[in-house]
């Protein structure tokens, strides 16, 4: 089984917007149910399916397949609405590499970070742009933001 150790956090100030390169992401959910997630997603030109299982903490069942692109854009035709897009920076910073979310649609004005960790505990350093932790919040859950984007908070 693959596991997935990921923290979330918002972003506090534009230092990160001068790093990393933006890739444009479009997913969707062919099932958003918090204990089975199914993601259709099409990073740059490249297709990718992913199941994950409940959160516990930070810590998850994740399993992620590449899939070629044109079935990738015929199964978001079958997702939940609305999709989710974003541009995605990936940033270095202190032997991690954080992931960076700024949400575009309903979701503009979001922009979060996420760091994978090999264990729960993992030590890291926060980059100074990097501001409260959200992992907990389920309301930062991609699969959550179709249901309840941010434009409606």
């Amino acid at each position: 089984m693959g596991v997935e150790i990921e923290r979330k956090f918002l972003v506090r100030s534009d230092g990160w917007r001068s790093l990393g390169e933006p890739v444009l992401l479009r997913q969707g959910y062919l099932s958003s149910h918090k204990a089975r997630v199914v993601r259709v997603r099409i990073e740059g030109e490249q297709g990718v399916m992913t199941i994950k299982g409940q959160n516990v903490g930070a810590v998850r069942g994740e399993w992620e397949y590449p899939i070629p692109l044109v079935d990738a854009a015929e199964l978001l035709l079958l997702c939940e609405q609305p999709l989710i897009e974003k541009y995605r920076r990936r940033i270095s910073h202190a032997g991690h590499v954080w992931e960076v979310d700024e949400f575009l649609g309903v979701n503009a004005g979001l922009v979060v970070a996420e760091i994978e960790l090999a264990a729960e505990a993992e030590a890291f350093e926060l980059p100074d742009w990097v501001g409260a932790e959200v992992t907990d919040d389920l309301r930062y859950l991609n699969s959550s933001l179709i249901k309840h984007p941010y434009s409606a908070w």
